[in-house]
């Protein structure tokens, strides 16, 4: 498992305010990200001001929770960015907030050179699969990718300090 570095960090506040990823927003999840192999994941401890009904995440949280991965699996997987063009998700069982530690993981399973094909999960604290989704990215060519939307390079989410 190596650690993914989040080469954004180093932009000031106004250009990096990621709800999902940015340690500047401080009402975001700062979520840290791994690469284990052909997919990533990242672990998260909801709390209650996520909470849609009496112990439940929202749904809409989740989604956020699946659209940031599979943003960082266009960034290094498909080394560059791109936006959401579509989102099919299906909820399985609710994310309880008391259930400690989830998992979110992401798989690259389809890419062309605009259209990246991501599955998502959100696995509960049991093992439990309670969301699923697929998500489609359409990918920015990396020259505009680096031009207009500061894509550094797959090397900057990478280093030989990397190991969790």
């Amino acid at each position: 498992m190596k650690k993914i570095v989040n080469p954004f960090i180093k932009y000031p506040e106004e250009d990096f305010y990621c709800i999902g990823c940015s340690p500047h927003n401080k009402t975001g999840l700062n979520l840290h990200f791994y690469d284990v192999g052909s997919e990533l994941i990242t672990h998260w401890v909801p709390e209650n001001k996520y909470m849609g009904y009496k112990n439940v995440l929202h749904g809409g949280m989740q989604a956020l929770l699946v659209d940031e991965i599979a943003a960082w699996v266009v960034y290094t997987k498909c080394e560059t960015v791109g936006v959401t063009s579509e989102m099919n998700i299906k909820y399985h069982k609710p994310v309880h907030i008391t259930s400690r530690e989830i998992k979110i993981s992401g798989k690259l399973v389809g890419f062309d050179e605009n259209l990246a094909i991501v599955e998502c999960s959100i696995t509960n604290s049991s093992g439990a699969i309670c969301c699923s989704a697929t998500v489609n990215y359409y990918c920015f060519p990396k020259a505009i990718a680096e031009r207009k939307y500061n894509y550094p390079g797959i090397k900057a989410f990478y280093n030989e300090n990397s190991k969790a």
